[in-house]
């Protein structure tokens, strides 16, 4: 897509390949006997859509509970308690999502009438014979703090009582006017680590829920466009396992590709694993064009409490889907070295510590050079004009979640009116020569709030953009998401682009991004997404036009 340039009319394809794009007298020249043509009726065609860092696997885990996005009372809430306590044999858990609307459950119990969350003698009442757990947030969604709520069973085959402590900070049991607990604990951990430390006893996501969440997940996904996921934060080993087993089962429809998230506790777990186990994922990886794992994901900071207690309950990641971790900037350079020697990818939240990153990157590099290896950056915060430069030189891959960091949690960056325009640099990034990518984070999965947040850059509690000046292009802002993501995966040559030869990777979209209104651009979906060539989203789309 090119502003100004004549709209195309139809799309060729040929097997899983594009065959030509252009005016309906130009794709008319391509027929023959196994070409298929698809007439656009003015509507607008892009690639399909790469996220480059989707955490997919969650969203359809979040239809395995159920919902309270509906609650607007205590009552509300008890009802669907009721309901579940009136399906389930006495003894069961009855676990729901938390109070909130999806996809970010700002407030928690604000959202009630009430204010607060239901107290374990009105969940008693309705569930008197089950176990109940009204989780709070994952925070990666919202804000915390998190409102959780127990019934007194729950509460009892916990042990939890007055002198409880838990064993991970950030985490309060609340006390009812007789002293004993209310059956609400308020946490404010980012990562919920309740069920890791106090509440182990809550049934986890077992490997047949991830299953299951995995294929409600792809059609939420490619319903906006979406044909590819780049999952650089990492992947745990049973997160791993269920694509595998999507993939064999041949249910994967979205081009998938993953990084691993180890589980070892120190430099000597590290070395043998990737001398003895990562051998498949060395290099640019293993796999085919539908699933690939390469590289590792090394974080940079972390709770060790917190990475602690889960590493405890593995496989159960809880909603992250990943390991957590607990990096010194010395921890995290060792484990760069070790992935250097065995030819490993290293991929890392950067956040705002890119400049120490940089600093062990640049020494590795000068032992272990690190050009066409295409190690990444993620989740980057304030950038430098040098770091930029640095970057470059490193030939590093840049990846960006500009809804979660400017529209979600840009509110902090909004007191530092010198620093504004080195925060999420985009503009600058990419007039660097630098292919920046972009991602969803999973919140919400609409690639198209990430398009929206590049060209607006406005912050929610206030409305004002962050850094006007590193806005960019609605091109520009496509790009990320689709030429520039390929890059991540070294499949630049065979997806991203709209041109012959390339994966019929395509997304028919019902507004156009380059002129729909700005406010409109976040609420974009595509009413017809193919993989190699497969309708994999409107069907009915494609009936229409042979009807």
């Amino acid at each position: 897509m090119v502003p100004g340039a004549a709209p195309a009319q139809a799309v060729a394809l040929s097997g899983d390949r594009v065959l030509a794009v252009g005016s309906n007298a130009e794709v008319a020249r391509t027929r023959g006997p196994e070409t298929r043509v698809i007439d656009l009726d003015g509507r607008t065609l892009v690639p399909g859509l790469i996220d480059a860092h989707a955490h997919m696997e969650r969203e359809g885990l979040k239809t395995l509970r159920p919902s309270l996005a509906h609650a607007r009372s205590i009552a509300d809430v008890l009802a669907v308690v009721a309901a579940e306590a009136a399906r389930k044999p006495p003894g069961s858990w009855i676990v729901t999502m938390p109070v909130g609307q999806p996809p970010f459950y700002f407030g928690g119990p604000s959202n009630l009438a009430e204010g607060r969350m239901p107290d374990r003698h009105e969940l008693d009442a309705v569930a008197p014979d089950h176990l109940v757990y009204i989780p709070g947030l994952f925070g990666n969604w919202g804000v915390p703090p998190g409102h959780s709520a127990l019934n007194s069973r729950a509460l009892a085959l916990h042990r939890i009582d007055d002198a409880t402590c838990p064993d991970c900070s950030g985490l309060t049991i609340e006390l009812g006017a007789d002293g004993q607990p209310s059956g609400v604990i308020v946490e404010t951990n980012k990562r919920p680590l309740v069920e890791f430390s106090i509440l182990t006893q809550v049934p986890a996501f077992g490997f047949e829920d991830r299953l299951e969440g995995l294929r409600r997940s792809l059609p939420l996904y490619h319903a906006f466009g979406t044909t590819s996921i780049y999952e650089g934060h990492g992947s745990s080993p049973e997160t791993i396992a269920v694509y595998r087993r999507l993939w064999e089962e041949g249910g994967l429809t979205m081009r998938t590709r993953l990084c691993v998230s180890p589980t070892w506790s120190n430099v000597q777990e590290a070395r043998l694993a990737m001398r003895d186990w990562l051998s498949y994922a060395r290099g640019r990886g293993t796999g085919d064009p539908m699933l690939s794992v390469s590289g590792v994901y090394i974080g940079l900071g972390g709770d060790k409490a917190a990475a602690g207690a889960v590493r405890r309950a593995l496989p159960n990641t809880g909603w992250m889907g990943f390991v957590e971790w607990a990096n010194r900037i010395e921890d995290f350079s060792d484990y760069a070295w070790l992935a250097a020697e065995h030819d490993l990818r290293v991929h890392s939240v950067v956040v705002d510590r890119l400049a120490e990153v940089l600093d062990v990157f640049e020494a590795i590099d000068a032992r272990f050079p690190l050009a066409g290896r295409r190690w990444v950056v993620e989740h980057v915060g304030y950038v430098t004009a040098e770091d930029i430069a640095r970057v470059r030189r490193l030939g590093l891959m840049v990846t960006s979640i500009p809804f979660y960091m400017l529209w979600k949690n840009g509110a902090s960056r909004l007191s530092d009116e010198a620093r504004q325009e080195q925060f999420l640099p985009q503009r600058a990034l990419l007039e660097a020569g630098l292919p920046l990518a972009a991602g969803s984070d999973n919140i919400p999965v609409s690639l198209f709030t990430a398009i929206w947040a590049s060209v607006a850059r406005q912050e929610r509690t206030t409305g004002r953009a962050i850094g006007p000046g590193q806005a960019l292009e609605r091109l520009q802002a496509l790009q990320t998401v689709t030429r520039n993501g390929a890059f991540l995966s070294f499949e630049e040559d065979r997806k991203g682009t709209l041109a012959p030869g390339r994966w019929a990777d395509l997304a028919v979209l019902d507004a156009d991004p380059l002129t729909a209104p700005v406010d409109a651009l976040a609420h974009i979906r595509a009413e017809l997404t193919l993989v190699g060539g497969r309708a994999v989203h409107g069907h009915s789309f494609l009936q229409a036009q042979s009807s």
